[in-house]
């Protein structure tokens, strides 16, 4: 079976789950969920992805038997999994807790609105997990059976993503106890600058970038197998590419440079953190 056509059960079911997520949430104007709607949807298409040829046989072709023990699949296929589920557990719920505690996402204040441009972005959350779930997808579908044992790359992969998930962690928490001072008001600050936001002005979005380099790469000593047709690891790759334009270049940081510009206008220590702080990587330019 072509590779591509392994993975239709799993996309279809990304596009159908966050479908479902837009009839419910999108007349009652509600974004509070649009996150863990979006770690939902992740935790299905790893499922999904580990379970369909089993699910199928069970209820589709009425195949009599259980479903597989984790044991049987391969290492590789474990540990991305894990990879994959945990991020998205830690991510979509301390995102949905922001947005509930905060009573809405600002980011959807207009949007929210228009039941059209609701609806795409529910439909855009599917595309996005779909694309930068490739490397996990990839090597869920195939068998056990052709994955080669864990080598010194995938522990290297396995310690990149490790690294980069402590990173954003502490970048998320640095910023959600400068948030709580200033609320108690222990300070006067306007914006964090300290911790790692002192080498990064957006260092959470650089660990996820980190993360899904990390699960690429993890991927990469089973899709180079024989199994996978030529090209597969550039095709896995859109997944890190990806975070990283969407999160550099379009809904990450653009609109939170565009807002602190906003809010900061004439602040002299805002344009001197732009001028002295990298923008995104901290060896970078700070433009």
């Amino acid at each position: 079976m072509p590779v591509l056509s392994r993975l239709v059960p799993t996309i279809a079911s990304a596009y159908g789950l966050q479908a479902i997520f837009a009839l419910i949430f999108v007349p009652q104007q509600n974004e509070k969920f649009y996150d863990l709607g979006g770690a939902v949807g992740w935790l299905t298409t790893t499922f999904l992805s580990l379970y369909y040829p089993s699910l199928k046989a069970k209820y589709w072709d009425a195949i009599p038997g259980s479903l597989p023990a984790l044991s049987s699949f391969a290492p590789r296929q474990l540990l991305i999994s894990a990879a994959v589920g945990i991020w998205s557990v830690r991510l979509g719920s301390f995102l949905a807790m922001r947005a509930i505690k905060a009573g809405g996402d600002s980011r959807f204040d207009e949007i929210k609105k228009s039941p059209r441009k609701f609806t795409y972005y529910w439909m855009a959350q599917a595309t996005w997990i779909t694309l930068v779930g490739l490397p996990l997808y990839l090597v869920n579908t195939f068998p056990s059976r052709i994955h080669p044992a864990l080598g010194a790359r995938d522990y290297l992969a396995v310690g990149l993503y490790a690294s980069a998930l402590l990173f954003e962690v502490i970048a998320d928490r640095q910023k959600s106890a400068w948030r709580k001072a200033k609320n108690n008001k222990q300070h006067d600050e306007d914006f964090i600058s300290s911790g790692l936001w002192g080498i990064s002005r957006h260092p959470n979005y650089l660990g996820e970038v980190g993360i899904w380099t990390g699960i690429w790469a993890l991927s990469t000593s089973s899709i180079q197998t024989a199994a996978y047709p030529r090209g597969t690891i550039a095709l896995a790759a859109l997944s890190p590419l990806f975070t990283w334009f969407l999160i550099r270049n379009v809904s990450g940081v653009p609109p939170l440079e565009r807002a602190g510009d906003k809010k900061f206008a004439g602040n002299a220590k805002w344009q001197l953190y732009k001028a002295s702080v990298p923008i995104f990587w901290p060896w970078g330019s700070t433009k």
